[in-house]
């Protein structure tokens, strides 16, 4: 069974970092695209950034140049390191992996607040 498991979510300070992770396991996890999404109560879900089987890395806008996508294809897992966090950063923020088929994770609450 594929197995998509996010943590590092939490409570966070405005200005503030949070690593998050992504574990997966029954995939061929070298040869997905992973994304990590995000998806606060009342909006709709967003990318927040992409990496491919090549390392190649895309953001959406409003996290450019704050946050990184990296991969460990040797732990086969997925991160977000996020920097300068913002109030409006605060979601649920899951794992996705895509190579034909759509994986997804369960999810992490990342909130950011003084």
């Amino acid at each position: 069974q594929v197995h998509l498991v996010e943590s590092g979510g939490g409570l966070v300070q405005p200005g503030g970092s949070l690593r998050l992770s992504c574990a997966a396991s029954g995939i061929r996890f070298s040869f997905y695209d992973m994304n990590w999404y995000r998806q606060a109560p009342g909006k709709q879900r967003e990318l927040v950034g992409s990496i491919d089987s090549e390392g190649r890395t895309e953001y959406g806008d409003s996290v450019k140049g704050r946050f990184i996508i990296s991969r460990d294809n040797n732990r086969n897992t997925l991160y977000l390191q996020m920097n300068n966090l913002k109030p409006t950063d605060t979601a649920v923020y899951s794992c996705k992996a895509r190579w034909g088929q759509t994986f997804w994770g369960q999810g992490t609450q990342v909130t950011v607040s003084a």
